[in-house]
Formats: structure tokens, sequence, C-alpha cells
């Protein structure tokens, strides 16, 4: 009889007994039978097919600043060596002037610079709050088909069993809904 505190019913109550969370009707294998399921929101976006293109975009954009901030780089230092080879031959309130002028060219650079790398970071927060959005309907399906209560972020759940993360699944479903997300865009544009 210490089965019946693990849930097993006895033989003559089993046509009265409640089935189980996610084991009635839509019961399918493979399912967590579990109340509450655990998810993994950073491997979520990681690992889809729409998650590795985003990192491959912002990567691609990322290495074309970083190559156009080394140009930049080189064309300043280069005219900051020949500012500093005229000084010599110039009066001081001139070069001074020119000098000033240089250091406002460089900030002004600086912040454009700075403005497009924010711009490439909020590209990929943008992608990830419409990849989080379009996600919602799949993880809300694992739930009705599950029969658990909720879904929980793994990051900050003490303890449960491997069992109720449902991490590799959703990245499964989502993948088949969503691919890569690159048609979507398009469309949008």
């Amino acid at each position: 009889m210490a089965l019946a505190c693990f849930g097993a019913a006895p033989a003559f109550a089993q046509d009265t007994a409640q089935p189980a969370p996610g084991q009635g009707r839509g019961y399918q294998l493979g399912l967590p039978q579990s109340g509450i399921l655990t998810i993994q929101p950073e491997r979520l976006f990681s690992e889809s097919a729409f998650g590795q293109r985003v990192e491959r975009e912002m990567e691609a954009e990322g290495a074309v600043l970083t190559a156009e901030n080394r140009r930049i780089e080189a064309e300043l230092r280069r005219e900051e060596l020949e500012l500093t080879e005229r000084r010599s031959g110039m009066e001081p309130q001139a070069f001074r002037a020119l000098a000033d002028a240089f250091d406002q060219k460089v900030q002004d650079t600086r912040r454009r610079q700075e403005q497009k790398l924010r711009e490439i970071t909020q590209m990929g927060e943008e992608a990830r709050r419409e990849f989080i959005s379009a996600s919602l309907p799949v993880l809300q399906q694992i739930l009705r088909e599950t029969g658990a209560g909720a879904i929980l972020d793994h990051a900050s759940v003490f303890l449960s069993a491997d069992a109720a993360d449902i991490t590799s699944l959703a990245i499964a479903r989502v993948d088949a809904v969503l691919g890569d997300g690159a048609a979507q865009e398009d469309g949008d544009r």
C-alpha cells in the first residue's frame, strides 16, 4: 500500500478517480506530466532558429561597425598627426582653433558610432520581444496539452525535476511555427 501515497488508487476506486493533470483526453506521449513546468528563456531564444538568425544578423552588423570604427580611428589618427606636424609653423591661436575643431569632430564621431551600437543592441532587444510575443501561443498550447497550471523561468525555481523543463520541446515547436522568422520580417518591411 506504499504506492497509495504516490497517487496510485486502489483497484476498486479507479472508476471514480479523477485523472491526473494532463492524463485526460489531451494526454500525449513525450509531454511532461507536471502541474508546474519550467523553461529556460535564454536557451529558448538562443537555440531557436529565430534566435540564431538574429544572433547572426547582430554579429554581422557588429562586424561592419567594428570595421567602420577601425577605419575612422585610422583616419582620425592620421589627421591628428598632420595637425601635430603643422603645430610648429602655426600661431598658437590658429592651432588652438584647429585642435578644438578636431576634438569636436572626434566627439561627434564617437557619439554617432555609439548611437549605431545602441541601434544594433535595440534591434536585438526588439527581436527578442517579437520572439517572445510570437512564442506565447506555442507555450500556451504546451500548457494546455500538459494540463499544467504554470510555466516558470527555470532560473527562478529552487528545485524541479528535469522532466518539468519544456525548453527543448518549446524550441522544436517554435521552430516549426516561426522558422527563423526572416520571412515574417520581410513581410513587415
